[in-house]
Parts: structure tokens; sequence; C-alpha cells
């Protein structure tokens, strides 16, 4: 690499999305979407249920099938004040199964709207429940400079937190949706896959299958696995730098099992979404890490902002998979927990997935520096012929098919 990627500029990734381009809502069939199909080069298009035509047998497809949870739960205060509670990273439990199979209380990181008329005391909400009555209480026990840590107690123990937020919460639809959560967004802003909660934001390169597309996959001998990696609100935070290195790339955590990680190296990686596609890249970093002596067993795995580019890496991705499952039968794990904050920009050399499938992207954004990383120079091709070619872009828009 010979520039620092900490200097490049925001504004060389950047493009002008005419309003009328944002998908509200998403298509009548989720399969139904534009699919676009950037091959070494070339751009075509076709409809996303037609996917299968244009991999190989023996391809691998690692999807995310992190579910997303109904993570915005709105108060009312006495004086009539509304209190918009936005639930971002479990703290107590610290482990998300743990804080949702709870029965009592929990506690949570959370984003507060107009936190300033909440100085003291604790909010209340009335639920219904098998016809009874059941009282929700937030206490806002410490505040941070952009967060707040929400201690949330209720007075069923028949319900544990993943039920109060399913009867209370709304779904956390984007805020450049410009729309309030509608019934439609519970069952179209999941995935058909969607297992384990977490998500504030869907892993929107997913909303696209169906059951039918998955069982065409498997028909024509491509393989499907799954990793876990919990959305962030983070995915939402616009990049006001001027450079890469100005921005502080949100955390997120995965959850991987042994399984996928054995079978990963058999074929042609393509990510489902930026999601997956950083989870890849990821894990190779992390068998890196194994490898130089910078993880120590027990502890929580990590991985920095710019570890990938500070680290000079030539091990084959496969080696680094070895390193991992050895690392994993020493310390007897059936899946690896980490988290990552590693940003993906151009001039970032792919060490897993050799295709992405992806929804378009905001101007400016991480997510557009990681669809560049990709493709090159050429994302600005991709981008022009979607415009121009009425494709539908942003989380219920349109997918495309990346494969340099």
């Amino acid at each position: 690499m010979t520039e620092d990627p900490r200097n490049i500029k925001i504004k060389d990734y950047t493009y002008v999305l005419p309003e009328e381009k944002i998908a509200r809502y998403p298509l009548k069939r989720r399969d139904s979407s534009k699919l676009l199909i950037y091959n070494k080069g070339s751009i075509s298009h076709d409809i996303f249920y037609n996917l299968g035509n244009y991999l190989s047998e023996g391809d691998i497809l690692v999807y995310n099938q992190t579910r997303v949870i109904r993570a915005r739960l709105i108060f009312r205060k006495p004086t009539g004040a509304i209190i918009e509670i936005f639930c971002l990273e479990p703290a107590k439990p610290s482990d998300y199964e743990s804080n949702f199979s709870a029965r009592k209380t929990v506690e949570w990181r959370c984003l507060v709207g107009r936190r300033k008329k909440w100085k003291s005391g604790a909010l209340k909400m009335e639920l219904q429940y098998n016809n009874n009555k059941v009282k929700l209480y937030a206490e806002q026990i410490e505040s941070m400079e952009k967060e707040s840590l929400v201690r949330f107690r209720w007075d069923n123990e028949q319900l544990c937190f993943s039920e109060i937020l399913d009867i209370a919460g709304h779904v956390p639809v984007p805020p450049y949706l410009k729309r309030e959560d509608e019934v439609i967004d519970k069952t179209r802003y999941q995935t058909v896959y969607s297992r384990d909660d977490g998500s504030v934001a869907a892993p929107t390169a997913g909303l696209h299958f169906t059951e039918g597309v998955l069982s065409d996959l498997r028909e024509r001998g491509i393989r499907t696995h799954a990793i876990s990696l919990h959305v962030g609100a983070g995915t939402f935070i616009p990049v006001k730098s001027a450079t890469a290195g100005g921005h502080s790339m949100h955390i997120e955590h995965f959850r991987i099992e042994r399984e996928v990680i054995e079978k990963i190296t058999g074929g042609r990686v393509i990510a489902v979404g930026t999601t997956s596609l950083r989870t890849l890249e990821s894990l190779y970093w992390i068998g890196h890490k194994i490898r130089e002596g910078a993880i120590v067993p027990g502890e929580k795995i990590s991985l920095e902002q710019w570890y990938p580019y500070d680290n000079n890496s030539d091990i084959d991705y496969r080696e680094a998979m070895v390193t991992i499952l050895d690392f994993m039968d020493k310390n007897k794990l059936q899946y690896l927990e980490a988290r990552t904050g590693i940003i993906i920009v151009p001039g970032y050399r792919m060490r897993i997935a050799e295709g992405l499938i992806t929804n378009y992207h905001l101007p400016g954004s991480t997510l557009l520096l990681l669809v560049a990383a990709f493709a090159g120079d050429d994302w600005k091709r991709i981008y022009d012929y979607s415009l121009d070619n009425d494709f539908r872009f942003l989380s219920y828009g349109d997918s495309s098919l990346l494969l340099p």
C-alpha cells in the first residue's frame, strides 16, 4: 500500500443521490429487486431471483443471520414530554444472550432523545400482555458524552427482556427513510434467515433472499454458511471528517461457529453484505494476531480500526484459519466471539472474500469506501449505471453482485 489510507479524502467518494431514488418501502416481493452484475469490469443487470445464474458450483455464500431488535422505546413523562430511548448495546449482563433472557432487570448503553428533559426519576410505560398490565421502568444511571447507561426493570417475571422489546419497542428503521416504522417493517426489515437477536439495523444485502432463491442456490451446488454480526447504530453515523483518518469507526460484535471456519476454505467466498465482509476480513486478522501472540486466552478478542494497515501479513487465509482452529482447540471453544473496529477503505487487499453482494450506500459513507475498496475506481461506473437505470437505493433498495 503506497498511500497512507488515513489520508484518503472523503470528498472523492461521494455522488449526487436524488431523493426520489431512495426506496422508502420494500417491493412486494423480496427477490424481484434489480440485481447489478459487475464482473471483471463489465456491467449488466438482471432480477435478484436469477442470482444463481451468475455464481458457480462450489461457491460459498456467507451471510449474516443477526436479527433486528425493536430497539426504540418511546416513553411519555407525566408532563407530556416524549423521551425516546434507543438501545445500542447490552451492559449488564454484557452478553446478548444472557441480557435478552433476563427476567427482572437489565442495563443497556443507549442513545436518549431529548435527554435534557430527563434529568432524574424513572420513566414508566404500561404494556398489555395476555390481558394483564405490565409496567416497564427506565432509569438513567449514568450520563456520558453521547450515550446514557439505562437500567430497565419490569414487574412481570414471566417476560424476558427480548419479549419486553417485542411488546414495547419500535423497529429502528433508518433515519433516511424519513418515516416512522410501520407494520410491514416487522417482517420486511428482517432477513428470512434471521436468528440471533442483537442488531439495531438490518444486514440489508440479505433482505432480497427468499426460501426459493436459497433452494435454487443449493440445487446448483452453491453452499451457504452463517455468521452473526450485530449491526450497530454506528452504521448510520456519517463521516464528518475530511479524511478517513479523522473518522472513528464503530465497534461491532460478531460470533462465528467452528464449522463455518472449517468450511470457508473450500471454495470462492462471496460475502452477503458489508457486515459479512467485515466479519470475514476481521477473522483473517484475528488469525494474524494469534500468530503474533497478541491475543491472550480468556480475554475478549478485539480488532482495532487500523490494525490491518499497521501490520504486514503475507500468510494465506487458509493458514490463518488453521491458526484460529488450533487456538479454539487449545481453549476448548466451539465458536469464536470478537469485537471488530476495522475500517475497509481503498487500498485494502481482501484476504478472504472474492465477491460481494451489497445494496447501494450513502454518499461519503464508510460503506461506500468499502465498496470502493472492493471495486476500485469502478465504483463510480457502478453507481452511475445504477442511477441511469432507475435502481432503487439504500436499505430497501436494489442489489449488486460485485466480482472484481
